[in-house]
């Protein structure tokens, strides 16, 4: 669109991609869940678990993040390229996973092991920070 920096379509996108490979991730989540703890009786006890158990703590990172992005793109002031840049260093950071350790990128590393859909949408989100880093100027 005239007037608009890459990065004003960058971050839809990106919120997009994130948005999918977070549910993905629950999704995976949910049934290694239910292997071990029996079916989840409906959608809003699985939030309520989402939102409260140590099973599902390490995907609150990539939820916090990704609230931090909407609010920057929802923004109806102009947002510095310092402030996404570093916003997305944070998600290039959080979404490296790890065989060693414990924490995001080791529950991610097992995630990318198990489910093939979690591979796809990782690629996808990786796919956008090959794209160039936003113009100097603020953006919106």
């Amino acid at each position: 669109m005239p007037g608009q920096s890459r990065t004003d379509t960058q971050l839809p996108q990106l919120s997009r991609a994130l948005l999918h490979l977070h549910k993905t991730l629950l999704d995976g989540e949910r049934r290694s869940y239910e292997r071990v703890h029996g079916r989840i009786p409906s959608n809003g006890a699985f939030l309520q678990l989402v939102l409260g158990d140590a099973w599902f703590a390490w995907l609150r990172s990539l939820s916090q993040l990704m609230a931090r992005l909407d609010e920057l793109d929802e923004s109806k002031e102009p947002t510095a390229p310092a402030e996404i840049i570093a916003l997305l260093a944070a998600t290039r950071t959080l979404l490296t996973p790890t065989e060693e350790g414990e924490g995001f990128g080791r529950h991610y590393y097992e995630a990318l092991q198990r489910e093939p859909d979690v591979v796809m949408a990782h690629a996808a989100v990786r796919a956008l920070f090959a794209q160039p880093p936003p113009e100097k100027e603020c953006i919106r």
